[in-house]
């Protein structure tokens, strides 16, 4: 088995590298960047075997909720179960985190601003 990872959130959608011959033990250690719109309430993880000459097979899928994510900021591995046709196939062990984006929340960082001012800070 040649098994590789689409992830999607809404619109987006990521692919990982192929783990050529890695079997049912495939390690990918890759990191994916989404942006994050209001309304997103989960990542979607499909597994794949890669087929050359025919349609890659699916191996199984897992949906990870992401509000444990926004309040905690970031979750370690963790392993979630990989299902096909709602029957168990395995895991998947994914660690996420969140940064949230200062300018589209409001926040407005001093550092920003004392870095424009070079260091110093007008007083009002």
């Amino acid at each position: 088995m040649d098994p590789y990872v689409t992830l999607r959130c809404r619109t987006q959608e990521q692919k990982s590298s192929v783990a050529s011959g890695k079997g049912t033990e495939p390690e990918w250690n890759e990191t994916f960047v989404f942006t994050i719109s209001d309304g997103v309430s989960k990542l979607d993880l499909k597994i794949l075997d890669s087929d050359t000459g025919s349609e890659d097979d699916l191996v199984g899928e897992v949906s990870i909720p992401l509000e444990p994510l926004f309040v905690e900021g970031s979750l370690p591995p963790t392993s979630y179960n990989v299902v096909k046709n709602q029957e168990y196939c395995g895991e998947i062990r994914v660690g996420l985190t969140f940064t949230p984006d200062a300018e589209a929340s409001g926040y407005r960082g001093y550092s920003e601003q004392e870095e424009t001012y070079g260091g110093w800070k007008e007083s009002s």
